[in-house]
């Protein structure tokens, strides 16, 4: 199938298309697909892998290491449970040789349903001749390029990690190089504090890697409510990461799997890897955006609340944006774009409440205002903050783990729920339904109306004073 698609694709000199998507990552495939619904004849441009940052390197690989990473922790807790197992061999090659063959799949996956959709799989890497007119690359093809012609163009070319500028940072591993390794070093230092960071740092020491986490500032998660980036850091230190804040990097030395991180503090700081989780930017590497008259502001395509650019039928989705970097927000940006572009129905995506979570162990999730957020924003004596802060049942035989917090941040005039958060097991999949009522506006009341479903976690939220 990937070889007839890209035959094709040989032989669409000059073509012409409706709509011309570069990058197959998941907004431009929720845009392609759309608009290919609608009726417009759809073009998508990608070098790489379909499915973009998070099937392929991102969120659906990171997912299943964290689950394989809490498989040890689940084995030791037999026992409470009068369960006896006998001892167990973690093998981190096998798992990662497992998550590549899941990403494989998927991969394939997304590729047919482009294909049952009606949307033109065009491999190569596109740039910008003008305004309507990309040319595509293909590796291996020297200066060959074909020429696709588009009504409409989408921008979704994602992002890539960035890497700070210090002496041997090209001997550290970015974020998509930690899902092609065939296996991990007995100890690993890691660079950064953001979520990102603290989710590699947590797989590692499951998978039993003694892990140094690097953090610059004097605390982890920050952007999220400092109390509950508080406790993931009481969860992370349980599990034995070692944290160093106040500290960074000077400079790598040595060779691959003989590395020495220096310090400001002096420091040296033996290690198998280094991980510089310091943030991602917009992939705009390549584009030529000037050629068709985009703006660019800083490393970012600026667009307007219908996602366009300062040029009209130029539009861009996702992290090429810079705004909210979610594979939810992107996917729902290309819809957006789409049913207004080809549908007639025309529809703007709501940034101001979206959840998130940190695949952390423990998890983080929340929706709406951090507790900071709320009295920067209303004043402190206008917000109320309740919360409640235990061990869950699931800990109670093995008589360990991180506590849980769950906190819901109140506007005390209206009794609106400003924030909901949670740290603790399942977090995410609670903060998912609680992101529904807090979109409806719900009040404290209404949580307090709503009867308990006990023994749970959750019920927390409907109960707490």
């Amino acid at each position: 199938m990937v070889l007839a698609l890209a035959t094709v694709a040989q032989n669409l000199d000059s073509a012409s298309f409706d709509l011309i998507v570069l990058g197959a990552g998941s907004g431009g495939l929720a845009a392609a697909k759309r608009a290919a619904r609608h009726g417009a004849r759809v073009a998508i441009v990608e070098g790489d892998r379909v499915g973009g940052t998070c099937v392929i390197r991102g969120c659906v690989p990171k997912k299943l290491l964290v689950y394989g990473s809490q498989v040890q922790e689940q084995l030791a807790d037999a026992a409470s449970y009068g369960v006896t197992v006998t001892a167990a061999q973690q093998d981190a090659s096998v798992l990662l040789n497992n998550v590549r063959n899941e990403v494989d799949r998927l991969n394939a996956l997304h590729i047919s349903f482009l294909e049952k959709a009606g949307v033109t799989l065009v491999r190569g890497w596109g740039r910008f001749l003008d305004d309507h007119r990309i040319a595509v690359r293909r590796d291996g093809d020297g200066e060959r390029e074909e020429v696709l012609q588009g009504s409409r163009i989408l921008i979704a070319v994602g992002g890539q990690p960035s890497r700070p500028s210090i002496p041997g940072a090209d001997l550290a591993w970015v974020s998509d190089q930690m899902f092609l390794q065939e296996s991990y070093p007995q100890r690993v230092v890691i660079v950064g504090a953001g979520f990102i960071a603290c989710e590699f740092a947590c797989i590692l020491r499951g998978l039993g890697v003694d892990v140094t986490q690097l953090v610059r500032r004097d605390h982890l998660l920050r952007g999220f409510d400092r109390e509950l980036a508080d406790a993931v850091q009481e969860g992370m230190v349980e599990k034995g990461i070692d944290l160093r804040f106040g500290t960074a990097p000077t400079a790598i030395e040595g060779s691959p799997g003989d590395l020495v991180v220096c310090t400001d503090g002096g420091e040296r700081l033996p290690c198998g890897g280094v991980l510089l989780a310091t943030g991602r930017r917009p992939f705009l590497d390549g584009l030529d955006l000037a050629s068709a008259g985009v703006q660019v502001e800083g490393h970012r395509v600026p667009v307007d609340a219908d996602q366009a650019t300062n040029v009209p039928h130029i539009h861009a989705v996702g992290d090429v944006t810079d705004r909210i970097c979610l594979t939810p927000v992107a996917v729902d940006e290309g819809r957006a774009f789409a049913d207004a572009a080809f549908g007639g129905i025309h529809r703007q995506v709501n940034h101001d409440l979206v959840a998130s979570a940190v695949f952390s162990q423990p998890e983080l999730a929340t929706v709406g205002l951090s507790e900071e957020a709320a009295v920067e924003r209303l004043g402190a004596d206008q917000v109320v903050v309740h919360r409640a802060r235990f061990r869950s049942m699931a800990q109670a035989l093995p008589k360990r783990g991180p506590r849980c917090l769950l906190k819901l941040v109140v506007d005390n005039t209206s009794d609106r729920v400003l924030g909901c958060h949670m740290v603790g097991e399942h977090a995410a999949e609670i903060i998912q339904m609680a992101a529904i009522a807090i979109g409806m506006g719900a009040t404290k009341a209404d949580f307090d109306r709503t009867m308990a479903l006990h023994p749970s976690v959750a019920e927390e939220f409907v109960t707490m004073g």
